[in-house]
């Protein structure tokens, strides 16, 4: 399905999935609050349990990084071809994007990330990475996992669907900025919300936590090389040290939040890398750092950007040595902050709570981690939610980017079910915008 005509898609979703006549029941506040604990039912089911066990554990052993995550699309594709779901491919590259539903307003999306990271697993179990250097260290096989687990129910339900899903396969979202390439496809341009989550370790299973408005900070990412003049470290008078000037670039660097910064304007700066020198008894002739740099507002984290460069450039000079800085926007571009939308805040506790119990849907600080869906929502209303995985009898679970960081898959029947709800509800609840949206759109997506 390279090319997809998108007039035929529609007229071929509205004749498989002609638009279904609620009853008064069904589109009741009862028959509203019954479809989480519904699907959850149908996604905990031990054959469709297995079944999303058996996906999650073959991406985890076959880990793509990003804009390579071939292998992980073609399954995708095939596991949508068997539920009989049209999608559009390649969307960025290896992205997919599937359509459940009556192909029709009002559109409403759900995302999923698919690329892994550079990471060597060091969990040892049956079904560990078998690609060297690489490894889902993130949980993005168990999100593709859980959003082909919402595509099984929401096609189980299809004719409850009172418009259209979208299932967002997205590549890249670790560094590479998918989730951008996604939105310059064109292909969400009238979707009306979007929905995504992350597994948390440290939040147990059947629990999930998120907030509105500012949710995850934005970031960007900076490597400087320090050039100096290297010589014998017994006679420094004739060099001119590139890591003592490092080093005082590091200390000045920190100063930009402990001194600059707003107290009440959360901001980090972090240099974790250092490289420079291989003798005891040599003074290199350069060196090279880099970092990263976030906040929870665009402004500030431009403002942050200048700094650096001013900083390091000039403490450098200080020292008496040059000081060139990349920001590579390019292969590692900006993410915005992650903001939650208000009116998507109040949905997402409605539908949660009815599925889990409002006492396991807590509310959540800022954290200064970043996320690519930034990206969505600086476009269409997004929100963005973290779903409980611990259970203390199976010991504890490291975070993510951790060579020992595990998935608990009793989880993924809670993140299919809650994709679906979301999606679903959120079509049912807007029904009576839908004519105005079709008016808007002409019937396209």
């Amino acid at each position: 399905m390279g090319s997809f005509n998108w007039v035929c898609l529609i007229f071929i979703l509205q004749f498989l999935c002609p638009v279904s006549i609620f009853s008064d029941s069904f589109l009741s506040s009862n028959g509203l609050s019954e479809i989480p604990t519904k699907f959850l039912n149908f996604a905990k089911n031990q054959v469709v349990y297995d079944w999303m066990v058996g996906i999650r554990r073959k991406i985890h052993e076959n880990p793509e990084l990003c804009y390579e995550e071939f292998e992980t699309s073609e399954l995708i594709r095939a596991e949508l071809d068997k539920m009989g779901i049209a999608y559009k491919h390649p969307v960025a590259v290896t992205g997919v994007v599937g359509f459940i539903g009556t192909g029709r307003p009002p559109f409403v999306a759900v995302r999923a990330d698919m690329d892994a990271l550079a990471i060597q697993e060091m969990v040892e179990w049956e079904h560990k990475s078998k690609r060297p250097g690489k490894m889902h260290a993130c949980g993005h096989d168990a999100h593709v996992t859980m959003l082909l687990g919402a595509a099984k129910i929401l096609k189980e339900h299809e004719e409850e669907l009172k418009g259209t899903v979208v299932l967002v396969f997205q590549p890249a979202e670790e560094g590479g900025g998918g989730a951008g390439k996604i939105l310059e496809a064109g292909i969400l341009e009238n979707v009306s919300a979007i929905f995504g989550l992350h597994v948390a370790h440290n939040l147990p299973v059947g629990v999930v936590a998120s907030r509105p408005g500012s949710l995850l900070a934005g970031s960007g990412f900076f490597e400087a090389v320090i050039s100096g003049k290297g010589g014998h470290a017994a006679i420094p008078q004739h060099s001119v040290d590139p890591i003592l000037a490092a080093s005082n670039v590091i200390v000045s660097l920190q100063h930009l939040v402990s001194r600059e910064a707003d107290p009440l304007d959360s901001q980090v700066v972090t240099v974790a890398k250092f490289q420079g020198g291989g003798a005891f008894n040599v003074i290199p002739d350069s060196v090279t750092i880099g970092g990263t740099f976030r906040a929870f507002s665009k402004e500030t984290l431009m403002q942050l950007r200048q700094r650096i460069e001013q900083v390091i450039t000039g403490q450098a000079a200080v020292q008496r040595c040059n000081a060139t800085v990349n920001f590579h926007e390019k292969d590692k571009p900006y993410y915005p902050p992650t903001i939650n939308d208000e009116d998507l805040h109040e949905h997402f506790q409605k539908v949660a709570g009815d599925m889990l119990g409002m006492h396991k849907v807590n509310n959540m600080q800022p954290l200064m981690g970043s996320e690519d869906f930034s990206f969505y929502q600086e476009v269409i209303p997004g929100y963005f939610f973290m779903l409980g995985m611990e259970n203390k009898t199976l010991g504890p679970f490291d975070s993510v980017h951790s060579p020992y960081f595990r998935v608990n898959e009793e989880a993924l029947p809670y993140g299919a079910a809650l994709h679906a709800s979301l999606a679903a509800r959120y079509l049912l609840k807007f029904q009576q915008e839908a004519p105005l949206i079709e008016e808007k759109y002409h019937d396209e997506l």
